[in-house]
């Protein structure tokens, strides 16, 4: 049940938050429309047409997205797509902190399960954080 709790729900939640966002995204480069759009201030609106616009971002962002969320829902290589989402889930709570603070509590849920995960998954990248003997 501990690792149900500690593991399984916090890579399940995340896997599901990043496939909708994909899902989204990609709607939104072959449509123009959006699946869901939560509220949104004019500085976070403003960010976010800038991705757009760069032209090459916004399609690796959400294929990042899709890669890491298909990891976790799969529990196929979940470690290795946490760690594509890891620098996701950082611009999302900078996002959230210093433009669209009303989306703070999913920005503290994706922090959450992220320690989580950090802490099931720490023995897969402890040797990134080891001092290489020669």
């Amino acid at each position: 049940m501990t690792r149900h709790l500690s593991i399984t729900l916090p890579r399940l939640i995340l896997g599901a938050l990043f496939l909708l966002s994909a899902v989204d995204g990609f709607y939104f480069i072959f449509t123009g429309g959006r699946i869901i759009h939560p509220p949104t201030s004019a500085r976070g609106e403003e960010f976010e047409r800038a991705l757009i616009a760069s032209g090459f971002f916004w399609p690796l962002l959400k294929t990042v997205n899709l890669v890491g969320a298909l990891c976790l829902l799969t529990n196929r290589a979940p470690a290795f797509g946490f760690a594509l989402i890891v620098p996701v889930i950082t611009v999302i709570v900078g996002f959230h902190l210093f433009l669209n603070p009303q989306g703070l509590p999913m920005a503290a849920v994706m922090v959450v399960c992220s320690l989580l995960l950090m802490r099931a998954y720490w023995p897969q990248y402890r040797g990134l954080f080891e001092a290489e003997r020669v």
